[in-house]
Parts: C-alpha cells; sequence; structure tokens
C-alpha cells in the first residue's frame, strides 16, 4: 500500500490535494449546517492554520531564494564578454520574449477577466486596493534606498535591482571575488533544497486553501478557475505558435513548420518531464540536427535554460489578473508595468525545475500589493500547466537559439531543409 504512494509524484499529490479540498469544500458548504463545526472548527481554525502555514512558508523564501538566484543568474554569464554578440543578441531575445509573453498574458487576463465572480475579498476580509502610482513614482521606487531594509522587507523590486547590480559585479571582479561567488552559489543550492521541503507540503496547504476557498463560495468558485487554466493556455498558445513562429520569419525566413516538426520530440519531452534543465541535452542535440553550431547553443540553451521562462512569465501574467480580480483590486497601468518588469526579472531568477514558478509568483504579487493567498487557489491545477508552459520555454529557447546561430552566421540551412546531413558532436539522444 506504501509503495503504490510512494510512487505518486508531488505534483499528483498537490492535483488530489487541489481535488479532495474542493469536494469537501462544496461538502462543507451544501450539506453542514452546524455553524460551529463549519465555521468555527473547520473554516477558522483547521483550514485557516493549515493553508496560512503553507502561504507562511512560501512567503519565507522568497526573498533569499529570489535573491540568490539572480545574482548566481547574472554572475553567471560573464562569457558574453568573450562571446561578444552572441551573449548580447541572446539576452536581448531572452528578455524581449517574455517582456512580450507577460504583456500579451495581461492582455488576455483583461479581456477574459478569468477572476470574475469569485469575490475573494469577501471570503478573506481583504480590503479593496487602488494601485495607480506615477510612472516617476515607480522608476523610483525600484531604485532602493537601504538595500538592506528591501531584503527586510520584502520590497522586491529593490531586491531585484540589487540583486543584479551585485551579480554583474561579481561577473566583473569574478577572480578577486571567488570566495564572495561560491558563497551565493553555496546559499543558492541551500533556498533550493529548502524550496523542494517546503513543497512537500504542498498537498496539505493546497487542500486547506481550496476547503476554505470553496466552503465559503460553493459552486461558483469553480468557472473562475476553469476560465484562468483557459486563460493560460490561450496565452501559451499564442506565445508558441504565433510569435515564435513570427519571430523565426522575420529574422531568418525559415519554414517554422519544418522547424516544429523537426523539434516535436523535444516539446513531447518537455511536457511529461516539466523541466528545462533535464531537456537541456537533449535541445541541443535536436538543434545541432538542424543545422545550428553547437559554439551557438552550448551557451543560449543552459542561458535560456536559467534565464528564459516565457511560459512562467505568461501563467504569472494571467495569475495577476486573476487574483487583482477576485479581490477586487483595480491595477493601475503602473501597477501592469511593474509586472511585466518584476515578471522578467524574476524569469532570470526562475530555475528550469517543475513549479518552482510558483514560489517566484509571490514576489510577482508582492511587488503590486496582491494578496498571495491567491496563489493557493492555483497551486492545485498548476503542475497540469506547468507542463504546458515548460514546452513552451524550451520551444523559445531553440528558436531564439536559431535567430542567434543564423545572424551570427553560424546556422546550415542545408542542414535544416535536409539537403544533407549534419556533422554530429554527440550522438542522437531521442
Amino acid at each position: 500500500m506504501f509503495a503504490i504512494f510512494k510512487k505518486i509524484s508531488l505534483g499528483n499529490w498537490i492535483l488530489i490535494g487541489m481535488i479532495l479540498g474542493l469536494f469537501f469544500g462544496l461538502f462543507l458548504n451544501f450539506h453542514v449546517h452546524d455553524h460551529f463545526i463549519k465555521n468555527i472548527v473547520f473554516m477558522d481554525n483547521v483550514f485557516y492554520l493549515g493553508g496560512n502555514a503553507f502561504i507562511r512558508l512560501m512567503k519565507m523564501l522568497v526573498v533569499p531564494l529570489v535573491f540568490c538566484s539572480i545574482v548566481v543568474g547574472v554572475a553567471s554569464i560573464s562569457d558574453i564578454r568573450k562571446i561578444g554578440s552572441i551573449g548580447g543578441m541572446t539576452i536581448i531575445i531572452y528578455l524581449i520574449t517574455t517582456a512580450l509573453a507577460v504583456t500579451i498574458a495581461l492582455s488576455i487576463g483583461i479581456l477574459i477577466k478569468p477572476g470574475l465572480g469569485l469575490d475573494m475579498a469577501a471570503a478573506s476580509q481583504t480590503a479593496n486596493v487602488t494601485l495607480n502610482q506615477t510612472m516617476t513614482d515607480t522608476i523610483l521606487n525600484i531604485i532602493p534606498e537601504n538595500p538592506l531594509n528591501a531584503l527586510a522587507n520584502g520590497d522586491m523590486l529593490p531586491v531585484i535591482i540589487f540583486g543584479v547590480l551585485i551579480g554583474f559585479i561579481l561577473a566583473k571582479l569574478r577572480e578577486e571575488t571567488q570566495v564572495v561567488n561560491k558563497f551565493f552559489e553555496e546559499s543558492n543550492k541551500i533556498m533550493m533544497s529548502m524550496t523542494g521541503i517546503v513543497m512537500k507540503f504542498a498537498p496539505i496547504g493546497v487542500f486547506c486553501l481550496m476547503a476554505k476557498t470553496f466552503g465559503s463560495l460553493g459552486f461558483e468558485g469553480i468557472m473562475p478557475l476553469a476560465k484562468y487554466v483557459g486563460c493560460v493556455l490561450i496565452g501559451l498558445a499564442i506565445q508558441a505558435f504565433v510569435v515564435y513562429p513570427a519571430l523565426l520569419v522575420v529574422f531568418t525566413r525559415l519554414n517554422p513548420v519544418r522547424f516544429f516538426r523537426k523539434f516535436m520530440s523535444v516539446m513531447f519531452f518537455a511536457f511529461s518531464s516539466s523541466t528545462s534543465n533535464a531537456t537541456i541535452p537533449l535541445n541541443m542535440n535536436k538543434l545541432e540536427d538542424m543545422g545550428v553550431s553547437r559554439d551557438v547553443s552550448s551557451f543560449t540553451i543552459p542561458l535560456g535554460a536559467t534565464i528564459n521562462m516565457d511560459g512562467t512569465a505568461i501563467m504569472q501574467g494571467v495569475a495577476v489578473m486573476f487574483a487583482a480580480q477576485a479581490y477586487g483590486i483595480d491595477l493601475g497601468f503602473s501597477a501592469l508595468l511593474t509586472v511585466i518588469f518584476t515578471a522578467v526579472m524574476a524569469s532570470i531568477g526562475t530555475a528550469g525545475v517543475p513549479s518552482v514558478g510558483l514560489v517566484t509568483l509571490t514576489m510577482v504579487f508582492n511587488s503590486v500589493g496582491l494578496p498571495v493567498q491567491a496563489i493557493g487557489v492555483i497551486f492545485g491545477i498548476d503542475h497540469i500547466l506547468d507542463m504546458f508552459r515548460t514546452a513552451v520555454n524550451v520551444t523559445g529557447d531553440a528558436i531564439c537559439t536559431v535567430i542567434v546561430s543564423f545572424k551570427n552566421k553560424s546556422f546550415d540551412k542545408d542542414v535544416f531543409n535536409d539537403k544533407k546531413e549534419p556533422e554530429k558532436v554527440a550522438p542522437d539522444l531521442i
């Protein structure tokens, strides 16, 4: 019996916790009429404690995890000086595609309004907030007056800027700062390990959060959740099958249908594994089959798995609009720009492992003052969405690599068009 339970993955346990919490919450809502049992025992004690304890654990991780990840991520790209135009072009394309991804997500969220009808403000007694800072205030708030104070208070935009600056300086002074570099690398490993431990409590936390939400709201909470899933999938489809092919045609004049036919096996592997990191060797190998120089892909693909998270940015953009609408919070234009900037920067601090994007989603919520409790509602279905967005993340890395290789004249069009065999550096993996 226990052996069967051990074989169930964490993502599936989270999905089970979501389903059980949803049904138990609906059961309390419609079939338990005793006020003491329903509200005092479950809603205000058991579910409140379990759900909020998990949320606090997640919030505990955010600042040190993101800070260390960004410092290590930026410090690791010092090879740009050696590679020159390849490194600069790669990073610019990665950041632009991520910005496009989160902009598409916010636009879909504004049009479809997935959180409308889910009155979470009433369920949690959260006051409505209006965020309409001026652009000047938004820019000034990015610059930390006191970095330590920003770290202590969890002011994410100043923390990001401070982390980026430290990363660049460590990259520049690599030989003189090896001890500090090693400290941040090991700190990042510690935080990733701690994230893994906290995530083990996710099924219980999701169960409590879902039960409390649907115990208060009933069936009307299901439709917004379905709309949220639909919005994310629409955003991922637009990014994968509209934005990427358009970029490929504009910059290379290559046939996107031929690209997807060749690359589909890597997308399926990324979908099934839910991890960009595990797909790195397969991605590089397949791009070599398409005519991309190994010298280019060996730099751009590992870098993309670290800083190019278009699928994750789409999820975060839709989640922001979902939470804002569910809590009745009015996000002004400057707040939306803050979300775009924070999501792009969060992609640098998002490791290519399953579901860690939900941890950095807390950072995006904090940047515009959204209640992080909303994450618990979407947490349970994230395992399924994570599979789709990982496939998009990996595809984005490949498209950008083809563009960079083409522009740097290290791309063989004859290989891509099947007019000659590629010169293999590594054996076929798939």
